[in-house]
């Protein structure tokens, strides 16, 4: 994934720019970057972070980056942003993105003989792709409107100018644009939490294909928003933080609501002591599950993970688990001889969740009851750049079904994603099975839809049921 931040201040943005981006951090853990303009012209950095927070490798840029303009990214993809020079003058690009027609759209930059940079993957630097696409037009407007239509997956992004910053929304919203505001500055934000410290206010959501143009004075309208929103509900039930909100609705209390929801449906409720959340993105589910359940919440488990870098992935398998086991920190005393609800936000592989419910049993847990707070994942996404799963066949519902159904998977999935199927509780029970857990209780998908608020036409639920 990624996340962005923009800056437009009368006075130095370089202070600003640098914590809006690192409350992005839990969107990507690769790569930052920041451009900022000032009366000294463009100053770009750009730094790996994989084994070291943004903030420590930003620190020295933070001081001798200044002027009133800038933007950043933090990525788990390509370095951004890019600086380009071009008949439209110099600007600077970061996006939030995934380019389907990559290879389409680069062989059609190649008739024009153009070259582009090639990352250590051999890939091309798609932020890159953008970037020639807008220079494809006459103006900066007209060439992200034109990058936006072009791309097929989903597009948000910032412009930072010598004049000021074009801010766009993904044609469908399926990635949202904050914009804050405080006394002599505005601010462009992935997450809305992200300005609230830095003494911005609320000033505007942007709609699906709406174009702003930022400087310290105000924001003009280049582009109102479009009809249709498909906004990923992945927002709510994981990737986004707990303190931001989409569409007026509160990630925190969506998940409350969520995990409620799973309590009224669940069948074990009354032989529970506690329910907990695998840490972190469990957590709020599971609270939202006790408070339904008239249970306590407690956590059988701690998250340590002061000295580790968020990264950190040894290649070595046998060392990686080790890491993953040692992250966790049990509080046996809470463990033994319990029953308990375990919330997870989704079972996507399903490694991981097996083995932690594996740890819980050998530190003395009676039964462990597992919820994921979503339905079951049965398609890759192909909107956004939110899971690392290449193909279909890294996701455990899909890993099952091919295996009940043989060559016929494909033509049955409509059957595995419906709760009331014999087909889908013939799934659910054989994952419980092969993971070893005592029950297994995935969200049902209307009851997330009602967890969130919103109209089932503006939510994307592709991944659950294959439908755009």
């Amino acid at each position: 994934m990624s996340g962005i931040f923009g800056v437009a201040s009368k006075k130095n943005a370089s202070i600003d720019l640098f914590f809006g981006i690192d409350y992005h951090s839990h969107l990507g853990t690769r790569r930052g970057g920041m451009v900022v303009y000032g009366k000294d012209g463009f100053s770009r950095a750009i730094h790996n972070i994989e084994n070291t927070p943004f903030r420590t490798k930003f620190e020295d840029d933070m001081e001798s980056m200044q002027g009133g303009l800038g933007i950043g990214c933090i990525s788990d993809y390509e370095p951004q942003p890019i600086l380009v020079q071009s008949h439209l003058g110099t600007f600077a690009v970061a996006t939030v993105s995934k380019i389907n027609n990559m290879d389409e759209l680069i062989k059609e930059t190649y008739s024009t003989r153009s070259q582009f940079q090639v990352m250590s993957s051999e890939e091309v630097n798609a932020t890159e792709l953008v970037a020639w696409l807008i220079n494809s037009k006459d103006s900066i407007a007209e060439g992200i409107q034109y990058a936006q239509e072009k791309v097929d997956g989903s597009l948000t992004l910032l412009v930072l100018t010598k004049e000021g910053i074009y801010a766009a929304r993904d044609p469908l919203g399926r990635t949202p644009l904050q914009i804050g505001k405080k006394e002599d500055a505005y601010c462009a934000s992935f997450e809305s939490f992200a300005y609230v410290n830095l003494g911005y206010k609320d000033y505007s959501e942007l709609g699906p294909g709406e174009i702003v143009f930022m400087t310290p004075d105000g924001i003009e309208q280049i582009r109102k928003p479009g009809n249709r929103m498909q906004i990923c509900a992945f927002l709510w039930v994981y990737y986004g933080y707990p303190n931001s909100m989409y569409e007026g609705v509160s990630v925190e209390e969506m998940r409350y609501r969520n995990g409620a929801m799973i309590a009224m449906r669940d069948e074990n409720r009354d032989e529970l002591d506690y329910a907990a959340g695998v840490p972190d993105s469990g957590t709020a589910h599971a609270i939202g599950y006790a408070n339904e359940a008239g249970i306590h919440f407690e956590r059988p488990f701690i998250k340590y993970t002061p000295t580790w870098p968020r990264s950190f992935m040894p290649t070595n398998q046998s060392v990686r688990e080790m890491i993953a086991k040692m992250k966790l920190v049990p509080v046996e005393h809470l463990i033994q001889n319990k029953s308990m609800v375990l919330i997870d936000d989704s079972i996507v592989r399903g490694t991981q969740l097996r083995d932690t419910i594996k740890y819980l049993y050998n530190s003395g847990a009676k039964k462990v009851h597992v919820r994921a707070a979503c339905p079951p994942i049965t398609f890759a996404c192909k909107f956004l750049n939110f899971s690392r799963s290449r193909s279909v066949m890294d996701l455990i519902t899909r890993r099952v079904i091919h295996d009940l159904e043989g060559d016929k998977d494909v033509e049955k999935l409509d059957d595995y994603s419906n709760p009331d199927h014999p087909c889908y509780r013939h799934m659910v029970a054989e994952i419980c099975k092969r993971q070893g857990f005592d029950s297994l209780q995935f969200e049902r998908l209307d009851d997330m839809i009602k967890a969130i608020g919103l109209p089932e036409c503006n939510i994307c639920t592709y991944c659950w049921n294959g439908k755009e």
